[in-house]
């Protein structure tokens, strides 16, 4: 393990939020673009606290998902600025909580804040972990040359190029195919 598992789960979440753009996207289709596919993506990962899944708040974390997509693989130095920027604008004070079966977790704003809000701190906090430890080169960008897939690499040796099996199997196929032409 390379982190706590909030940790983790905030950054796996993170990933997913990341990834419904449509041109990383399982589908193909922004699978972000309606309050149901909100409630469905929150449901999939049993974010808690205040969710109205209203067009305001589904607009509010779509350019949270534009806001995260912007501290992917840029390095420790700029991903600090993106952390300290979200922390200062929510007046997040980091608290330990144990919910829900969870665990000590680290929640750092108030359950009842903008859903958009929480999710930025949530990200944030994870992105603490990752910079402390020296592991932003983990925030990666998908290797498929036909995929703008984002996903954090949690294997030991660091060696995941791909979002998604689905994106590995694609590029291996095409790989084979091009060696079998030779």
């Amino acid at each position: 393990m390379l982190f706590t598992h909030d940790t983790e789960f905030n950054l796996t979440f993170l990933q997913a939020l990341v990834n419904t753009i449509a041109d990383a996207s399982e589908s193909g289709d922004d699978e972000l673009a309606t309050t149901e596919q909100l409630r469905g993506l929150l449901a999939r990962w049993k974010f808690t606290g205040r969710v109205d899944a209203d067009a305001h708040e589904l607009a509010e974390v779509r350019a949270a998902r534009d806001r995260a997509r912007e501290v992917w693989g840029v390095g420790d130095e700029q991903t600090v600025t993106w952390v300290n920027a979200i922390l200062e604008d929510a007046h997040a004070v980091p608290q330990l909580v144990d919910h829900d079966g969870l665990g000590w977790h680290i929640h750092a704003v108030d359950s009842g804040a903008p859903l958009a809000e929480r999710i930025l701190v949530e990200a944030a906090i994870g992105l603490i972990d990752v910079v402390r430890s020296g592991r932003t080169d983990r925030l990666r960008a998908c290797e498929a040359d036909d995929c703008e897939g984002l996903f954090v690499d949690l294997s030991k040796n660091g060696s995941k190029r791909f979002c998604s099996t689905r994106c590995g199997n694609r590029m291996a196929v095409r790989a084979y195919r091009a060696r079998a032409l030779d």
